[in-house]
């Protein structure tokens, strides 16, 4: 089960956008019982095109907190986050159309997305969010690239950074033609065991009372993974699948009845930056079982209606009720056999009298 750190919202990391002094962000290596969020949010770290990190859960459940710490791991230390009511422009940038036209220039006024470049994009409540504003979100995370076009005119700037997006469920779900996008998800459950709980309470207390002290005694396991990102993100190219690994990712695709192609790619990628954080000389089945499960939870369908799961198909259902129906049932066969319809209903008729015609009109 998923344990539980409860961030504060306040809390800020360094290089946050939002302004105010640095204060000591809570360490990532500390999470307690977040096993499978670490995991997901250290791949989306060494491969941002991934399309980032979808987290669902009730309040209180690190979701924030594990935002932060991660950010604290990344080259520029970045962390910005995107506001419930922010404009289009405001996330995008926008073109000073004025000055293309006086000067012939093009003037950028750079938005969040050119601000999280190599650094975190995070977006509290994204199930909130208007959807032109994720689907834009999601292209950029997607190709690490953010264009802007005003007019005619088109300016592009490199936007490569960890999207990572939280959602309490009950508050309404995130669209399934966006959600598809999201490269990982992690379902987080508060956390119902006593020992559990408490190592938890006890890690942030400790925190709040003495939060340098705190982060010393973590200082080793911090660089670690900082060190192993960076080895990983420059070990990726090296990497490769070979004909095993694809058979079992198309399966596992497969047997989730996922849409389109973007599962296979994804955890192939995922598969691979596994590998790498790990150091290991090629990418294997087992990594593709680990991260499988992050794939497909938000991708996940039925394969059949219970109608296709009938012993025997329609047509033939239906060609064996005329055939009944010829020997003397056809009305009680042709209603078995068309499963769903309802057989017509005879309806009374009331005669209207003294009803007076209408004269017709000559041309």
């Amino acid at each position: 089960m998923n344990g539980a750190m409860r961030g504060t919202d306040d809390l800020g990391g360094a290089g946050s956008s939002s302004g105010t002094a640095s204060r000591p962000v809570f360490p990532f290596a500390a999470l307690i019982g977040q096993t499978s969020l670490q995991q997901a949010l250290v791949l989306a770290a060494i491969d941002p095109g991934l399309g980032g990190v979808l987290i669902s859960g009730p309040r209180g459940t690190a979701k924030s907190t594990a935002a932060r710490a991660l950010a604290e791991l990344l080259p520029e230390g970045q962390l910005v986050n995107l506001p419930l009511g922010a404009s289009e422009d405001r996330l995008i940038g926008t073109l000073d159309i004025e000055t293309v036209l006086r000067d012939g220039s093009v003037r950028f006024s750079p938005g969040l997305l050119a601000k999280a470049h190599r650094g975190v994009l995070y977006v509290d409540e994204v199930n909130l969010l208007p959807d032109a504003l994720v689907d834009a979100l999601l292209d950029a995370a997607a190709s690490g690239v953010n264009t802007v076009e005003r007019d005619g005119v088109s300016h592009s700037h490199d936007a490569s950074f960890v999207l990572i997006g939280t959602m309490n469920p009950e508050e309404g779900e995130l669209r399934p033609q966006l959600i598809d996008r999201f490269g990982l998800m992690v379902e987080l459950q508060n956390a119902f065991e006593p020992q559990v709980r408490q190592a938890i309470v006890k890690a942030r207390f400790a925190f709040d009372l003495d939060p340098a002290g705190f982060r010393a005694a973590y200082a080793d396991q911090q660089a670690s993974y900082v060190q192993r990102i960076r080895s990983a993100r420059a070990a990726l190219p090296l990497l490769w699948f070979d004909d095993a690994v694809h058979a079992r990712v198309s399966t596992l695709c497969i047997d989730a009845a996922v849409d389109g192609l973007r599962a296979d790619l994804v955890m192939l990628r995922a598969a691979r930056a596994l590998a790498a954080f790990e150091r290991a000389d090629a990418v294997t089945v087992g990594h593709v079982e680990r991260v499988a499960d992050a794939v497909l939870l938000h991708r996940r369908r039925q394969h059949d209606s219970p109608r296709a799961n009938q012993s025997q198909p329609e047509s033939e259902a239906r060609s064996q009720g005329v055939d009944r129906g010829a020997s003397g049932d056809t009305a009680r066969s042709s209603a078995d056999s068309d499963w769903g319809y309802l057989p017509p209903e005879p309806t009374a008729t009331v005669p209207v009298k003294r009803v007076i015609p209408l004269d017709v009109k000559k041309r």
